[in-house]
């Protein structure tokens, strides 16, 4: 079968590619190829390398942190998102346009490392005094705050479903720069959609920083 990936940054710094698949068919084909699922993070920072008029700067891609919806409580970002361990089985549920609920279980594991969400908008000149943007971004927060305001973007709007009578997840999706904003996007219910599945992994040189010990 003909490969699906797109090697679109080259070993710079690390090498990223990207498949417009499912989420499932998307995170398999580019684990198979030796990537894992790009974090927030590092979507930043290859969007700082390559700078803002490039593919991966311009257009948005699903990243390995999730949404944790719980009722009576609030709405979560987490490095630990179950749908990461469970792709199939949650999109299969967005196929059939139902959610992807979460056993206490899921839920108490996805919450060991979060932060709490609201839908304001992050302003890209307090990108590294903002909770979120510094759990989202860690130490090139406030850069990526910069990098933004620079490409003429203000803030960062963060998107987001309502709470049900269920916890459930859902995962992020990080937006591209075109239409002059970039936000977060934790409402998404379409992992069955063909849409962009972005995956990092260490450059042949040796000379990638591994940002999270996992690539």
């Amino acid at each position: 079968m003909k490969s699906m990936i797109n090697v679109d940054v080259k070993p710079k710094g690390i090498f990223s590619a990207y498949v417009v698949a499912p989420f499932d068919e998307g995170k398999e084909e580019l684990e198979k190829a030796g990537y894992s699922i790009v974090s927030l993070q590092e979507n930043a920072g290859l969007r700082m390398q390559e700078r803002a008029k490039e593919d991966v700067s311009l257009n948005g891609n699903w990243v390995r942190e999730g949404v944790i919806y719980v009722p009576q409580k609030g709405i979560y970002l987490t490095k630990s998102s179950p749908i990461m361990a469970n792709a199939k089985i949650a999109t299969d549920c967005h196929r059939k346009g139902t959610e992807f609920y979460l056993t206490d279980e899921q839920v108490e594991e996805a919450l060991t490392d979060f932060v709490k969400l609201s839908p304001n908008a992050i302003p890209t000149n307090s990108f590294g005094e903002n909770e979120i943007a510094v759990y989202a971004f860690g130490e090139d927060a406030e850069n990526y705050g910069k990098f933004l305001n620079e490409a003429g973007i203000e803030e960062m709007p963060v998107w987001l479903a309502n709470v049900q009578d269920k916890p459930f997840a859902r995962q992020m999706w990080l937006f591209g720069l075109g239409g002059g904003r970039s936000g977060l996007g934790g409402d998404s219910g379409s992992l069955g959609n063909g849409d962009g599945v972005r995956g990092v992994k260490n450059s042949a040189e040796g000379t990638a920083k591994n940002l999270e010990g996992k690539l």
